[in-house]
């Protein structure tokens, strides 16, 4: 289940069905199967600098934050909660610079709002880009994802 809550003035913009079938694709693909929570947060710069700040120390707005609620691979892992839900995290995305970027890249914001929520995706199941390695198979996962 991917709940998804979006700033008024962007509501209108947002295909929530493509969203939510790209989160289908993404979780398939890694194997996820069984009921499943995500939520999605689409903001404005503004929105994203606060959280930002208060979650990351920086005062600043930017594309994507992703918060996962899954144990890392050096924590235990959670008890398994009573409903059997499993609970993914949230993702955060501003609709501002998703729509600034689709500009800069040529395409469309229903495009780059996809690429973002399957990159903070990836972040939530574990992935990551520190590295050159880790970096290309993030990269190589959301071009299939988005395929």
């Amino acid at each position: 289940m991917l709940s998804i809550e979006t700033v008024p003035a962007f509501a209108p913009y947002v295909d929530e069905q493509y969203l939510e079938q790209l989160a289908a694709t993404v979780l398939a693909g890694e194997g996820i199967t069984g009921p499943t929570e995500l939520s999605l947060l689409i903001t404005d710069d503004e929105g994203i600098r606060i959280i930002n700040r208060q979650y990351r120390g920086i005062d600043a707005p930017t594309d994507v934050l992703s918060f996962s609620a899954l144990p890392s691979s050096s924590e235990e892992a959670f008890v398994t909660p009573p409903d059997g839900i499993l609970r993914l995290g949230d993702i955060v995305i501003s609709y501002e610079r998703a729509s600034d970027q689709a500009t800069e890249f040529g395409h469309s914001v229903r495009q780059e709002l996809g690429e973002l929520f399957v990159h903070g995706l990836l972040h939530i199941l574990g992935y990551d880009h520190e590295n050159p390695s880790d970096a290309a198979v993030m990269a190589d996962k959301a071009e299939t994802y988005l395929r």
